[in-house]
């Protein structure tokens, strides 16, 4: 059996928005000096792998994560706004409670990972699964057998890249895999054509972190 190829896709570190429960979506915001801690953790952690390559979503919150973990690498971020967090359009600067208030159904249709466009007015699965493909398959047509490559990104996106991987629609994603905590990461390999869940939401490396810094759970937001 020819050697594994593996993807690490994680979310990017803690932002004020996630501590406060704000959906964020493609709002632009950096990571809190907790999160770049977070980073940081994670980026000694993943080094292990010795990963090839690492590609990050644009927006400030996961690049600045991607860097952290591509300098503890030796390597350089190649940014690419397909791997943004899905756009939640109407809910953008929202908190959870004020987006139920708003949209009770639609937030409930968007939790259980039906086709609906978060936002009213923003993406939906199928429209991440659209953007996110082509990316995806260029990174996983160039990866070498046996090689690693880190993939930055953020909660919703995550679910959707690994649902492209393991030919998983984005309702059985939700029922089986939780989002993952900030700097989690999901481990998918392939040995030959299936691609299997090694781990999910490791956090290897953070727990140190974690209880240094206190930090309340995310809220619920789009991450």
């Amino acid at each position: 059996m020819p050697p594994a190829r593996r993807l690490l896709i994680l979310r990017h570190g803690e932002t004020a928005q996630n501590r406060a429960g704000i959906w964020q979506g493609h709002l632009d915001v950096p990571l809190t000096d907790h999160g770049r801690e977070q980073a940081r953790a994670a980026g000694g952690a993943i080094a292990a792998y010795a990963p090839v390559r690492v590609v990050s979503s644009d927006l400030d919150r996961a690049a600045e994560t991607a860097r952290a973990v591509a300098g503890a690498c030796g390597l350089d971020v190649e940014r690419d706004p397909r791997w943004r967090e899905f756009d939640v359009g109407q809910w953008t600067g929202l908190s959870t409670a004020e987006v139920i208030a708003r949209h009770p159904e639609e937030r409930r249709r968007a939790l259980r990972g039906e086709e609906q466009r978060r936002g009213i007015d923003g993406e939906g699965p199928a429209q991440v699964r659209e953007r996110v493909r082509p990316a995806l398959d260029a990174l996983v047509a160039g990866l070498p057998e046996g090689e690693c490559a880190v993939i930055v990104s953020h909660g919703g996106t995550i679910r959707i890249i690994a649902g492209l991987l393991l030919g998983l629609d984005s309702v059985t994603m939700t029922r089986l895999f939780t989002v993952p905590s900030n700097c989690g990461w999901a481990t998918i390999v392939c040995s030959g054509e299936a691609w299997r869940v090694e781990s999910w939401n490791r956090t290897s490396g953070l727990d140190e972190v974690t209880q240094r810094i206190a930090s309340p759970e995310p809220q619920g937001g789009s991450t």
